[in-house]
């Protein structure tokens, strides 16, 4: 069993502002295991409200354990695989085989993963040899959770595999054995090889990281990006690369229990105070930029600028590049060309903010294109650049960045929202001129 810390009842207050699981004891017996966003309030809420399923067991608690835990999507696997060994009183007298949740994954050349109640009914159902992980407790955090990890290791979640490329694809959540009943496919030798193995792996990844085993598949997708580096496979190793960075950030950054990532702020006005709270300005910000570099070792490469206004994406405002200058990867000299670009169109509102997707270096790449070519226009725009790796937020002016999560979570959902939309973006227009490469080479 984990290695839970121990209180007194008469001790709530002492236990920490911080994700994870706790649990109630009467002597040896475990009574109760709940997992929480904040655990001191969790617990709390549990002798405050002492509804009717608290006053079954809550007088006879003696001692409170606790575990924290990096993020609340580990609490929300940490409590299921808990549950599931230790089988609570109360855990188990709420609730049957009915009301839990568990994850179904399909023994398939294409696996599905899906959300059920009844194992049972659902492998008679589908007709497929069908494992399932669970039981969860809270539905709607396991689906919240299942749907940021795709971000991660994309997979099929659709019944029946239907005969055009549905909208998950289109977002890169889904590897696309859709994509194998259109003609052009069928003239790329090897594809639904390559789409199944990309497929299976997902899904073995995916099963692990919801058995608590995160950090096994971080060091397993390490190996095999280095393999995949030293047999040169530099497109292999760029998506084991982008894995690894997914599961980081969806770690780091997730707050599953309080529901998705709102993708546009409901109040602008306040989320602008504080926006230029930080950065330190006066001036009014209603348009945000965001850029990114897509490529695989310099080739198809590509460049994305997409634009919000008050927080929300305008997609009609969106632009992408086709690098001109350069046949090797470099992604900071693909940047200058990008930004050198976007300012020679004055026809296009300028923006009040820039954020580009990378560290200190891209930074002061893009601060150094417009102090040389654009001085007029750089004292009216704030820089930013979002690593990826800790999600650090490098300002301009700042000696050292600023940790994302450290920042109103209004503001590190916006920011987030920006870079992940810039990726996407990017990322979709260089596939299409990989699949147009490969229909002119076929």
């Amino acid at each position: 069993m984990a290695r839970f810390r121990y209180l007194d009842k008469k001790k709530v207050s002492s236990l920490p502002k911080a994700p994870g699981v706790y649990l109630f004891k009467r002597g040896r017996e475990i009574l109760y295991i709940g997992k929480a966003g904040n655990i001191r309030e969790r617990v709390k809420n549990h002798f405050r409200k002492n509804g009717f399923r608290d006053k079954l067991f809550i007088g006879d608690v003696k001692k409170i354990g606790y575990l924290k835990t990096d993020s609340e999507i580990e609490a929300l696997i940490l409590e299921a695989n808990l549950i599931k060994e230790k089988q609570p009183k109360f855990n188990i007298l709420w609730r049957d085989d009915k009301n839990y949740f568990f994850v179904g994954i399909t023994k398939e050349d294409f696996p599905r993963i899906f959300i059920t109640h009844q194992t049972k009914l659902s492998t008679t159902h589908y007709k497929l040899k069908t494992n399932y992980l669970g039981p969860f407790v809270d539905g709607k955090a396991l689906k919240a959770t299942l749907k940021i990890l795709r971000r991660a290791f994309p997979y099929r979640s659709c019944k029946r595999i239907p005969k055009r490329a549905c909208l998950w694809y289109q977002l890169n959540r889904c590897p696309g054995p859709c994509t194998l009943l259109l003609s052009l496919a069928k003239q790329l030798p090897g594809l639904k090889g390559k789409i199944k193995r990309e497929s299976q792996r997902n899904t073995k990844n995916l099963i692990k990281v919801l058995q608590g085993k995160k950090t096994q598949v971080l060091i397993d997708l390490k190996r095999e990006m280095k393999k995949s580096s030293q047999k040169q496979e530099f497109e292999r190793a760029a998506r084991l690369r982008d894995q690894i960075e997914a599961l980081n950030n969806v770690f780091e950054q997730a707050r599953v229990f309080q529901g998705l990532v709102e993708p546009a702020p409901k109040n602008w006005p306040e989320i602008e105070k504080l926006l230029k709270k930080i950065l330190g300005v006066k001036k009014k910000i209603l348009r945000i930029e965001g850029y990114d570099v897509s490529n695989i070792q310099g080739k198809k490469a590509t460049g994305a600028m997409i634009v919000f206004e008050k927080g929300e994406p305008d997609k009609k405002e969106y632009r992408k590049f086709k690098i001109k200058i350069l046949k090797e990867p470099n992604d900071i000299a693909m940047l200058k060309e990008i930004i050198s670009r976007r300012f020679n169109h004055p026809e296009w509102k300028f923006p009040q903010v820039m954020l580009i997707d990378g560290g200190k270096a891209q930074l002061n790449a893009a601060i150094n294109i417009l102090n040389q070519h654009y001085q007029r226009l750089s004292a009216s725009i704030s820089v930013l650049a979002l690593a990826k790796r800790k999600n650090e937020l490098y300002i301009e002016g700042r000696k050292r960045p600023i940790l994302l999560k450290n920042l109103p979570q209004e503001i590190s959902n916006l920011l987030l929202h920006i870079r992940d939309e810039a990726h996407r973006f990017a990322i979709k227009y260089h596939r299409k001129l990989q699949l147009i490469d490969l229909r002119d080479k076929s």
